[in-house]
């Protein structure tokens, strides 16, 4: 509903959708106790004494994967996939109805989720007190600040308890305050009843507030139900497609709606314009290349309707009048290979964000908003080489853009009256921050956000003419939470080739810094996504027990600019792999920690990181887990029917045409280069209904690791039967996923037999308790 929120990151349709969860946003926080830091043993302890649960693991009988050696010839040379056969045939039909994966494939992938159940077992009770640790940090009911749209403030809300959002309403008063009751105009929870898995793709009410179009997914294959409901009766009227993509946009008239279409392939091909009362919908634009996604949405001042279209490095946008339900688009700028740009409409005029003219880490340029074609642009603020222009909010005065430069965000706001700018700072050695423009536009008032590894997110209103910000809300921690327990501090490792790398770090106060700490080392570098410094609920389980947190803001990413970016991708993604590398190496040579007592993680694209890294210095790790990674690159881009294929190749290279780009490609992907060595031990993780990185990739890949390795180590794979890219859908459901993570990555370094074995005694007293009552 909020339709100007900025999230500083570039458009991305492939592997970077998994980054909310996992990286560093996880849901807001509630109840329950922390570790106990000290982990006394009590007399029931006594009873029971710790066990090596490694040792234990080891003596179970993990599944033999069956090998079908088939051989594939690309640009003369041959390979041999042993575990291709774990690829369903008719996959695009399992992504819809899971219920007919095939069934020596379901066989094996049940065989292994049994395998990992039963290595975690004794680790349960440790498992659910983590999971209690993270929930207990989660205010259960929290809201988000109301945003005005006119007569009514609209905001969301959780019930204690629930698993998805509720989203209500309330009227504005005559003097702009919110009065009067509650509306609910959509109950996450309601709808979700009775279904494993659910998502909302997008919820915006029309322009007139009587109506509201939403888009949800009951599978995890991202195909979308595009449903209207009237606001008056709360009863939906019309459900246009069970094939969108989750992109919509309401025309001002209230009444007619674009939204995108998917094809069987799960690209989004097709942009439809539809009427509230037609039959049918009207076909106004498809996309011919398959490289290329789409998505829509509307200017800030609501003048034009934007559809565009876009890889990772090439945009190409058309407008439509938004007061025309009939309009015929307007071609902004036809396609140029590594041309990218946006609109922003503020002050009676466009301003276009664009890299064009070598502006590698962009520039801002001004068109009439009447006539917006490329023709018409002009120069406004040069390229700066070294300060990334990352997004623009625009107002009806002001014009709002978010640039990041050394490695950090910040806010710079524009009088469009008289060009002078100003910057909202901001003190501590790493930080987050996001920008919500809200839904009005002849306001002087933004809305931004803050936080930091240890400082929980603050939102403010900020008055632009008067430059005073008000705290508005606070991250709330039922728990508990004192930020000076915490030391945030921001490094730069020295990469191989001489580049220095941002490197951020959370730990507890009085950790011991003589490397005999452990640390998990989080990455990800890929499409240009930067992993902010922000705060997580989830890693104090972590570092209240003596873990290290560190993310490695590697080349691949943008967070020393654009060129951070280009210099982790195509025929230098290698750089990607070394940096996280280094970073470890790094941090084992400053005394945090030592070799072989690191934990990696990353997921998705973090994932093919975690699987390059572990290939070159298996010995630095631990642990290694790979949530739903992208490691089977090779065969992946030689396959183009895959959804995320041809759109991917600008950032892999096309292994199909380009033979050069086949032989790097090979010399790093994961699956490819698993050799007879000794690794860490490793859990990955798959989504069976993953559209994104299909579940195969990560069930090929632990079989081979488990086949080739010459040691005695773990190889876990978890597949949920139920879900997609994200894992489970519900906030809770997916923090007892990412406990049995951090059960996990605590075994792995040791830290868990003591205190597994201690919450299994509390655990059965517990219950032995409940029972007596």
């Amino acid at each position: 509903m909020i339709k100007k929120t900025f999230t500083p990151a570039p458009m991305v349709f492939a592997l970077g959708a998994f980054l909310t969860l996992s990286a560093c946003s996880d849901q807001p926080a509630d109840q329950a106790g922390e570790p106990d830091p000290t982990l006394e043993t009590d007399t029931a302890m006594a009873e029971t004494a710790p066990q090596d649960l490694i040792a234990r693991a080891q003596g179970l009988e993990a599944p033999t994967p069956e090998q079908r050696p088939q051989e594939i010839t690309q640009h003369g040379e041959t390979r041999v996939d042993e575990f291709a056969w774990l690829r369903d045939d008719d996959w695009q039909t399992v992504m819809r109805d899971p219920s007919v994966l095939q069934a020596d494939i379901r066989t094996h992938l049940e065989a292994e989720n049994a395998y990992y159940n039963a290595v975690m077992a004794p680790l349960e009770a440790l498992e659910d007190r983590i999971y209690s640790e993270m929930r207990g940090r989660i205010k259960e009911d929290d809201a988000s600040p109301p945003e005005r749209d006119g007569p009514w403030f609209y905001y969301t809300r959780f019930r204690e308890g629930g698993q998805y959002p509720v989203f209500a309403r309330r009227p504005a008063d005559e003097n702009g305050e919110m009065s009067g009751e509650e509306q609910i105009i959509l109950d996450g929870d309601a709808e979700a009843d009775g279904i494993e898995y659910f998502d909302l793709g997008s919820v915006e009410h029309s322009p007139d507030h009587r109506y509201m179009a939403w888009a949800v997914d009951t599978a995890g294959s991202e195909f979308y139900e595009i449903r209207i409901r009237d606001l008056q009766t709360g009863e939906d009227v019309a459900t246009l497609t069970d094939e969108g993509y989750g992109s919509l946009e309401w025309a001002n008239d209230s009444r007619t709606l674009y939204w995108v279409w998917r094809d069987a392939n799960n690209r989004p091909k097709r942009v439809y314009r539809q009427a509230m009362d037609a039959d049918e919908a009207e076909l106004i634009y498809e996309e011919a290349d398959d490289g290329f996604f789409l998505g829509v949405g509307k200017t800030d001042g609501d003048t034009w309707i934007v559809l565009s279209a876009s890889d990772h490095t090439t945009t190409e946008m058309r407008v439509f009048d938004a007061n025309d339900p009939a309009a015929e688009p307007i071609l902004v700028s036809e396609r140029e290979s590594g041309v990218e740009y946006s609109l922003t409409e503020a002050g009676g005029q466009i301003f276009v964000r664009t890299n064009q003219d070598g502006a590698v880490d962009f520039k801002i340029m001004t068109a009439p908003l009447d006539d917006p074609r490329r023709e018409n642009w002009s120069d406004l603020i040069d390229h700066r080489p070294g300060v990334l222009v990352n997004g623009l909010v625009g107002y009806q005065d002001w014009l709002v853009r978010m640039e990041r430069a050394n490695a950090l965000p910040r806010i710079i706001v524009r009088n469009l009256a008289d060009g002078e700018e100003h910057e909202i700072a901001f003190e501590e050695e790493a930080y987050a921050l996001g920008l919500d423009g809200g839904m009005e536009y002849a306001v002087d008032m933004m809305r931004f956000s803050y936080e930091s590894p240890s400082t929980p997110e603050e939102t403010f209103d900020y008055d632009m003419a008067s430059r005073e910000r008000t705290l508005i809300k606070r991250q709330e921690i039922p728990s508990g939470h004192d930020a000076s327990d915490y030391v945030v501090r921001r490094l730069m490792a020295p990469a191989r080739d001489g580049e220095m790398i941002p490197v951020t770090l959370l730990y507890r106060e009085g950790t011991a810094l003589d490397g005999s700490a452990p640390l998990m080392l989080y990455g990800y570098g890929s499409y240009g996504i930067t992993i902010p410094a922000g705060f997580s609920v989830s890693r104090f389980s972590l570092v209240d027990r003596g873990m290290i947190y560190a993310i490695a803001h590697i080349r691949g990413g943008m967070s020393k600019g654009y060129q951070w970016y280009l210099d982790g991708k195509l025929n230098s993604k290698t750089n990607t792999f070394n940096d996280f590398v280094d970073s470890g190496r790094f941090l084992v040579e400053q005394g945090f920690t030592t070799e072989g007592n690191i934990v990696a993680m990353g997921g998705s694209a973090g994932g093919l990181l975690v699987g390059a890294a572990m290939n070159q210095a298996p010995e630095l790790f631990a642990g290694v887990i790979a949530a739903v990674p992208f490691v089977d690159v090779t065969n992946t881009m030689s396959d183009p029917s895959l959804p995320l294929t041809p759109p991917e190749w600008p950032e892999w290279g096309n292994p199909i045409e380009d033979a050069e780009a086949y032989r790097y490609i090979m010399s790093y992907s994961p699956y490819d280069n698993v050799t007879a060595q000794d690794y860490p031990h490793l859990l990955a993780t798959a989504g069976l209904t993953d559209p994104r990185v299909t579940y195969w990739e990560p069930a090929k890949w632990a079989a081979r690791v488990r086949t080739r390795r010459t040691d005695d180590g773990l190889t876990l794979m978890r597949t949920n039967m139920g879900a997609g890219h994200g894992g489970a859908s519900g906030r809770f459901d997916a923090l007892k996923e990412r406990a049995e993570e951090w059960a996990f990555a605590l075994m792995t370094v040791g830290l868990a037999d003591a205190e597994a074995a201690q919450a299994s005694v509390e655990s059965a007293e517990a219950g032995e308790n409940s029972a007596g009552n």
